[in-house]
């Protein structure tokens, strides 16, 4: 992914339609963003937060922005960003994305996977479901997508990926995602997939699993490729088998997915307490049957649930956000998403994860003038 030259956070904000009323207008739109952004980044999660936060901030605020009638207050921020577009807040973030991350190498792996905001619902309107392209080796959020449900990821994640610069890159996606229009998508990026097999492919996970237990009966007449990790953690020891084959022709209709060049076997043994059990899982993919390639894309993928879906529930309280107005979740949830994504950008090593370092960025002016590039 090639970087264009590095954007602030401010510039990128110039590009949103101010949606309001010129005549009814109190607050600059780019300072409001800026101060909602800083709000997010001092460990306010909603917009009363914000608002009480930032009043005490006021003075430092004034320092870079003019703020003339003060701090919107938290009914103001709701409606406002109940009516920013969130494509046009997408697109700003994207393009501040793509201008301070780092270029992605080849084989990084960009694993997409979406997440519920499960209390952004009412009554007669589903709750937010965030599509969500994540680079796990960097650890950054490089975009997402709105859908109505979770079923709609199918006509979402394609949307999504067109997006993205992602020549050389690894897409990794669970189950819901394994549909031949994605993996066409993935392609025309120029980029490779490894996608998970499950039930919704019923008759292709059973030619998987039929091949895999002739296999297991005869290894040693069947060429493949072979990979094996040990993960001791907390009384839990997980060994992982990575098997990667290029038989294709024992595949349901390999010819309908472009440019398929292999499919894997994960057999995952995990030992807990003296219990021992077994998993197996499959995958197929337009990379070469290279079972340590491979292996490490789909272990990686998992940086999603872990590094992103995880923290927005733990640091962010995600799942406690009750914004029921317009777009207001869409936009706070690209709020948060910035956030993460500042602080993970600090090229100074520091302790802590990401509830500590909004807690140093509550209290230190310098270090949040240093993340938001005010300094």
């Amino acid at each position: 992914m090639e970087t264009e030259s590095r954007l602030s956070l401010a510039d990128a904000f110039v590009s949103i339609t101010d949606p309001r009323q010129a005549k009814k207008t109190r607050h600059n739109l780019v300072e409001v963003l800026v101060v909602a952004v800083n709000g997010v980044l001092a460990g306010a999660d909603t917009f009363v937060e914000i608002e009480a936060w930032a009043n005490e901030k006021l003075d430092w605020f004034r320092q870079y922005l003019k703020l003339e009638h003060g701090i919107p207050s938290h009914d103001t921020l709701g409606r406002l960003f109940g009516l920013i577009r969130p494509d046009e807040f997408e697109a700003a973030f994207r393009r501040w994305v793509g201008s301070v991350l780092p270029a992605l190498g080849p084989d990084a792996v960009v694993a997409i996977d979406g997440k519920t905001s499960r209390r952004s619902g009412k009554v007669d309107a589903t709750a937010l479901h965030l599509v969500s392209a994540f680079a796990a080796g960097a650890g950054l959020v490089l975009g997402q997508t709105a859908t109505a449900a979770k079923s709609n990821e199918i006509t979402a994640i394609p949307l999504l990926l067109q997006t993205l610069a992602l020549e050389g890159c690894i897409v990794t996606i669970d189950a819901m995602g394994t549909q031949t229009q994605i993996a066409q998508t993935i392609r025309s990026c120029q980029a490779d997939y490894v996608l998970a097999v499950k039930e919704n492919h019923p008759t292709l996970a059973d030619s998987l699993h039929d091949f895999f237990a002739s296999f297991s009966a005869a290894p040693d007449k069947t060429p493949y490729s072979f990979f094996e990790s040990i993960e001791k953690d907390h009384g839990r020891i997980e060994q992982r088998r990575c098997f990667a084959f290029d038989q294709l022709d024992c595949l349901y209709k390999p010819d309908q997915w472009p440019d398929l060049q292999s499919f894997v076997v994960i057999e995952a043994q995990r030992t807990i307490r003296g219990k021992t059990s077994v998993e197996h899982r499959y995958y197929i993919s337009s990379l070469p049957a290279d079972a340590p390639r491979i292996g490490s894309a789909i272990r990686q993928h998992w940086a999603v649930e872990n590094r992103l879906h995880w923290c927005m529930d733990v640091a962010f309280a995600d799942d406690q956000m009750r914004l029921r107005t317009g777009y207001a979740a869409h936009n706070l949830a690209v709020l948060k998403h910035i956030t993460m994504n500042l602080i993970r950008l600090d090229p100074v090593p520091r302790k802590g994860g990401i509830k500590v370092r909004r807690l140093i960025a509550a209290t230190s002016d310098n270090y949040r003038a240093h993340l938001f590039g005010l300094v």
